[in-house]
């Protein structure tokens, strides 16, 4: 073992695979019993060959000596790889750095390829990452060679710059605390009467969203669809920015590119064909048209049967997305969409309402990200509403928690299906209970208790690596996170039932929580063996100035059980209300209308009934102060009981369902 250390002090000298090692390395998968020195396994391993297959080739090691040497050796690679790389640059945790991007700071190259949490936020091509930081004093402090800047209201920041270059920004004084992106997920699960909409519409004086914006930042619009088109064919659409495609970014904006009314109008007044060569954007999920035709489509495809809520209202879209391979939405992209929707609002001086129906599970649900921070600090600014869904992890078995008594020790069983490429466990607790933390393997094996110290450990149980970054509470959060990766050694994690073991040391709360990601990314069959579906709502519906819609089936007046619960366990009363999400009528992409379900599509039932709460207020002049939370205390006063729920508020529907006739104070004068 001492020999072991010595050569990952002298790696450096030799960063590169000599040609004589190159060959032994490639003669490894032919030749198992080709030896490697101490020196040139640690070479090996720092080309990614996987731990497990590199030790047994030393002759005459044991089972015993393998798991011993397994820390050792991986967190000494980690340690002559990130010296390599960005010379004598300390591997100490950074305490401005989020636990995650910490850890895929100091995770090998293979380990970040086969997570799915770890490599969010980085492109390989460029070796450049993007951020969200949280800064203050002037903007111009925050670029540099090599850095690109994008200035959120609120002192938060986009910043994309290299891998190499992160420790060094993070020391600058201005920066308070960096996150790395994380991946968000649709929130479908695969009406206007039930919500006393149509009273508040009806008649000369009848609602209509007339004066107030709603803007959406989902997956785009189908803009030629006619439920955002006037009578005589020209768009509802003021501002269209397409984050997916290159060209002419807004102002103060780096990606994609801003259309404006007369764009689109130019678009649409060639046809289909020319005119989408103009205006190349669309929408290919349909999410995005669906969502923001129940909020705010005029029926026109329809003859007015599938008319939204809104159905007057100027019309905002950011589309989500970014022009590199194989991308998918993040937490960057939302910011930075909810950012642009506001400051066009405040340019044009109206009322916003915007609509957010994505979501993810990672992080603690309180409300403490960087995320739900910036989103409550932009909700106070202009004459603004902002309305999320509570996602679709309700009836899913991907969150378990308890309460653990001191001198007792719980046991979560964690069952992993066959062929899971990878999978990611977090473990929340309050930071002054002092607990021991075993894992388990399927066939018994037993690391722990794990060491509770700021950076990585890994730990060999069968043929998966556990990557384990047991982090400590930060400038924005009371909780402590044990952030564990399950990354297999060769395609797959283990299957069968995982198992951790919590053992209450020294206990005050005992309160804790597991989540495993959402989004339907795990195979079935994985999932907690007892699941708690309080607790399930995602994030950002956690932030405390959002509205949080969960959803119900307004056919049976009975709610649906896919829709995320709050809990009481958490800081932050949730959700707000429910609204129909099962079923619902909403215009696709090509004209025409489909099904759908989930609380992506209860969100903009209420985002639609706040536009015209606004309009109620601003714009007809019964009360000028009627945004922010005056909006969600009076939907919540006016929300109405769901079958099978006596007392209110509760976690599955919150104050009740939307009624929109009821949440007007004095009547519609």
């Amino acid at each position: 073992m001492l020999i072991v250390l010595m050569d990952l002090l002298v790696y450096c000298n030799n960063s590169f695979p000599s040609s004589s090692l190159q060959r032994k390395i490639n003669a490894l998968t032919e030749k198992p019993r080709v030896f490697l020195n101490n020196q040139e396994m640690m070479a090996a391993m720092m080309e990614g060959m996987p731990l497990r297959q590199l030790l047994s080739f030393v002759p005459g090691i044991k089972r015993e000596m393998l798991e011993q040497m397994a820390g050792s050796l991986t967190e000494g690679v980690a340690y002559n790889k990130k010296k390599c790389i960005n010379g004598n640059e300390s591997l100490m945790p950074d305490q401005k750095l989020e636990n995650l991007l910490n850890l895929a700071m100091n995770a090998l190259p293979h380990e970040r390829a086969k997570s799915e949490n770890l490599n969010v936020g980085y492109d390989p091509t460029t070796r450049l990452w993007d951020v969200i930081v949280k800064y203050s004093g002037p903007e111009s402090g925050l670029g540099g060679e090599r850095i690109q800047v994008v200035p959120l209201l609120g002192s938060y920041a986009v910043v994309t710059l290299p891998e190499t270059e992160i420790s060094a920004y993070s020391v600058r004084e201005q920066i308070e605390f960096i996150e790395k992106p994380k991946r968000l997920y649709f929130e479908t699960f695969e009406e206007r009467e039930a919500s006393c909409i149509l009273p508040v519409q009806n008649g000369a004086d009848g609602l209509t969203g007339k004066g107030i914006l709603v803007g959406i930042v989902d997956s785009g619009v189908d803009y030629f669809h006619p439920d955002f088109r006037n009578e005589d064919g020209s768009t509802r659409i003021l501002r269209l920015w397409d984050q997916s495609v290159a060209g002419n970014p807004p102002e103060n904006y780096v990606s994609g590119t801003e259309y404006t009314k007369e764009e689109i109008d130019e678009a649409l007044a060639l046809g289909e064909t020319e005119g989408r060569r103009l205006v190349p954007s669309g929408d290919f999920s349909g999410h995005g048209t669906a969502v923001l035709g129940i909020a705010a489509g005029n029926g026109r495809a329809s003859d007015g049967v599938n008319r939204g809520v809104a159905y007057r209202s100027d019309l905002l879209v950011v589309k989500m997305g970014n022009p590199r391979e194989n991308s998918f939405p993040r937490t960057t992209e939302l910011m930075e969409g909810i950012d642009y929707l506001i400051r066009q609002a405040v340019k044009m001086r109206k009322p916003i309402v915007i609509n957010v129906s994505f979501g993810n599970n990672y992080g603690s649900h309180r409300g403490d990200s960087l995320l739900e921070n910036y989103i409550d600090t932009v909700a106070a600014m202009g004459r603004t509403v902002i309305v999320t869904g509570t996602g679709n992890n309700g009836s899913q078995p991907w969150h378990a928690g308890g309460i653990l008594q001191q001198g007792k020790t719980e046991e979560i069983q964690l069952a992993v299906g066959a062929f899971e490429p990878t999978l990611n466990v977090q473990l929340w607790k309050d930071y002054e209970d002092e607990m021991e933390i075993y894992l388990e393997s399927p066939s018994g094996e037993r690391i722990g208790p794990l060491y509770e110290r700021l950076g990585p450990q890994r730990h060999l149980l069968e043929n998966t690596e556990l990557l384990i970054y047991y982090g400590k509470p930060g400038p924005y959060q009371l909780s402590q996170e044990i952030y564990i990766d399950f990354i297999p050694e060769g395609n797959y994690v283990d299957s069968g039932v995982w198992k951790v073991l919590l053992s209450g040391k020294r206990v005050r709360s005992g309160q804790y929580f597991l989540w495993l990601p959402g989004g339907n990314v795990l195979n079935r069959g994985t999932g907690f063996y007892s699941p708690r579906a309080v607790g399930t709502l995602t994030i950002p519906s956690t932030a405390g100035k959002v509205i949080s819609v969960g959803a119900y089936d307004s056919r049976q007046n009975a709610y649906a059980d896919f829709s995320g619960r709050g809990s009481q366990f958490l800081p932050i009363r949730k959700p707000d209300l429910a609204a129909p999400g099962v079923s619902i009528s909403a215009p696709v992409p090509g004209g025409g209308y489909a099904t759908v379900t989930g609380t992506s599509f209860a969100a903009p039932f209420v985002s639609g009934s706040a536009a015209l709460l606004m309009e109620w207020g601003i714009v007809k002049g019964n009360d000028p102060f009627l945004y922010g939370e005056k909006v969600k205390a009076y939907l919540r006063k006016g929300a109405q009981s769901v079958g099978g729920y006596e007392e209110y508020p509760n976690v599955e529907v919150g104050w009740g369902r939307l009624c929109l006739a009821e949440s007007i104070p004095y009547g519609i004068s």
